[in-house]
């Protein structure tokens, strides 16, 4: 299985749209919050400006589509 990261905030609804995905799947993932310190200094290595980023082993779903992540999961 690939490793799933997921970069959100609290505040996002297409993040938690995500998150209620994977745990329905019950797909285990590292949430990351891109308000936190760490979470900041960690997002702003994937060069993205907005959430929900997924990252699906090593590549990178920009927004959340359930067909799109299932894609990747599976490639």
């Amino acid at each position: 299985m690939k490793r799933i990261t997921l970069y959100s905030t609290n505040q996002c609804p297409h993040c938690e749209t995500a998150k209620r995905y994977l745990e329905s799947q019950k797909i285990s993932f590292r949430l990351i919050n891109v308000k936190s310190p760490a979470g900041q200094k960690e997002f702003a290595k994937t060069g993205f400006r907005a959430v929900p980023i997924l990252k699906v082993g090593e590549d990178y779903l920009n927004g959340f589509s359930i067909a799109k992540f299932n894609k990747l999961l599976r490639s």
